[in-house]
């Protein structure tokens, strides 16, 4: 009762200062700090510092003292004064939004500093509820319903689509918001409706709202539309090919998209349920033609396709194994069919031709295997057939020559035929040598040391038959007495020659003899004539004889 009394008579006699009001927010459920002339220092002459509000003092505090807690209602166990004089106030609520004034008493002066208190609150969490099962084209629909629960102030919900905003334009589309108070909290409920009218290109969309710092989870929806458009797509790895499998598949854009189709396949409808796909087997060069596929509620939604079947057919004959005889023909005869431009090539025995084989009249060098590749993309066909010119083996040459050095002979036979000829000699030699065997021709030498004049016959044959020849082989010493009388033989022929063409002239001047007598001809011009051939004719024959002395 002294206390008061005295500092109820301090306090006539001091000055009164009121300064404006501040405003402090402090979060709900948290301690608020009420600063004391905003947090100015404390002044050196304070002799009392002191909270109230409205309804009554809260606490107070004289220098150099602890603080004395005075309040008797709710605040009694929530009110503390910090080092610095401000004011805390433990687990604030809404009822907590009022008016706290700090007094302090400091030399002559009284001064009152009120602060205003608020009370904020974010919401809870933001969701977004009552979701629309699906969204439909150029529909109107209420998309979901987004509550931003126990807040203060009352939260503003924003609406986001693909994370932009969504402005409301009362057509496609319409926000609507309510705010609900609770009773016991104060704390707010904001609710927010969004009605969407739908787009095409709104599927997979995210839809999102917010308030405050708080996004609710993006929700997307199912956008269905009717179908415009179907194409039909045929699935094929290249040209189509006699024999592949074509797989038609019929794409729609409607969603939900079409599970059952119609396919029209040459003049037939084939119905496919829950799925877009048909395969047509083993097709041939008749699968060529137009391909359909439609909806099967909507026969006009449909598209078509050409597809063509590519083919090649191709023939050759003869064909195996061909055996054939020297100087015969073979006639080639290849037959194509196809759905394109056709590439043809041959091949003999592997080697590339630069034209197609013609044989009008056989040799052995026609044998072998022949090829032709028919190409028309990707499709190749192949034939081919065998060759063999058959024929008596034949020796074409016979020959000898003098070895290097000169104490041998070396003979050679060559010849032609097929099968492949035998070369036998009906001497034995050394060094016997075989070429290869190529077109039908052969060649076989035989290395001798004769010691006679002797006749050597080469032997050729095959299972058609044989051919012999034979050669004189003199030795080597007698070779220079060989050579004498060829010369001699030369010589002789030489005078037989002159003699049977001077006989000739003879029997012919006699004969125009007879022919002047019958006429009556003078005989003086043709006797001289006689008489010049006469003395040629001794003039050759005395040559000639002179050639044969030499």
């Amino acid at each position: 009762m002294h206390f008061s009394s005295c500092l109820c008579t301090l306090l006539v006699a001091l000055v009164y200062q009121v300064s404006a009001m501040d405003t402090v927010i402090g979060l709900y459920g948290e301690t608020v700090e009420v600063p004391c002339n905003n947090g100015a220092p404390k002044p050196k002459d304070l002799f009392i510092t002191k909270w109230k509000y409205d309804n009554g003092d809260l606490l107070t505090q004289l220098k150099d003292q602890d603080a004395s807690v005075i309040a008797t209602d709710k605040y009694k166990d929530r009110v503390s004064m910090a080092e610095n004089s401000s004011l805390l106030i433990a687990a604030a609520s809404l009822k907590d939004e009022k008016t706290f004034t700090c007094m302090v008493v400091a030399g002559a002066d009284i001064s009152e500093y009120p602060v205003k208190l608020l009370i904020h609150k974010a919401p809870t969490g933001v969701e977004i509820t009552a979701l629309a099962a699906e969204l439909e084209i150029g529909k109107p629909t209420q998309l979901g319903q987004c509550s931003a629960p126990d807040a203060n102030p009352a939260a503003n919900i924003t609406w986001f689509k693909n994370k932009k905003h969504l402005v409301a334009d009362g057509k496609g589309i319409i926000i609507s918001s309510k705010v609900k108070v609770d009773e016991v909290t104060g704390l707010t409920t904001t609710s927010s409706t969004l009605q969407y009218t739908a787009e095409k290109g709104d599927t997979d969309a995210l839809f999102t709202c917010g308030a405050l710092n708080a996004l609710s989870s993006p929700v997307s929806f199912t956008v269905t539309y009717p179908t415009e458009r179907v194409s039909l797509h045929v699935i094929s790895k290249g040209p189509l090919m006699e024999g592949d499998n074509v797989t038609l598949k019929c794409k729609a854009d409607g969603n939900p998209l079409p599970t059952s189709f119609n396919f029209h396949i040459q003049k037939r409808v084939v119905k496919v349920e829950n799925s877009d796909s048909y395969t047509v087997t083993d097709v041939t060069r008749d699968s060529t033609g137009e391909y359909k596929c439609s909806i099967i509620d909507n026969a006009k939604m449909e598209d078509s396709k050409n597809i063509t079947i590519n083919y090649l057919d191709m023939s050759l004959s003869p064909s195996g194994k061909v055996m054939k005889s020297t100087g015969e023909s073979l006639a080639l005869n290849l037959q194509t069919d196809a759905s394109g431009e056709l590439r043809v090539s041959w091949t003999k025995d592997n080697g590339k031709l630069d034209k197609i084989p013609k044989f009008d009249k056989l040799t052995y060098s026609d044998s072998g295997k022949y090829e032709v590749v028919v190409t028309m993309g990707a499709l190749i066909k192949k034939a081919s057939f065998e060759l063999v010119v058959e024929g008596i083996p034949v020796i074409r040459r016979l020959a000898k020559q003098r070895g290097e050095d000169g104490q041998h002979k070396v003979l050679t036979c060559e010849a032609e035929g097929s099968p492949k000829p035998t070369v036998a000699w009906s001497v034995n030699g050394t060094s016997a040598d075989e070429s290869p065997y190529v077109n039908g021709k052969i060649s076989h030498k035989l290395t001798i040391v004769p010691t006679v004049n002797l006749t050597v016959v080469c032997t050729v044959s095959n299972e058609l038959g044989q051919d012999t020849r034979a050669i004189n082989v003199s030795t080597c010493s007698s070779d220079d007495s060989d050579t004498t009388k060829l010369v001699v033989g030369v010589i002789v022929g030489l005078l037989l020659a002159t003699v049977v063409v001077g006989l000739a002239y003879w029997l012919y001047l006699k004969k125009s003899k007879q022919g002047s007598w019958k006429t009556g001809e003078k005989e003086d011009g043709s006797t001289e004539e006689s008489k010049k051939l006469e003395e040629k004719i001794e003039e050759k024959l005395e040559e000639n004889s002179q050639k044969v002395e030499v």
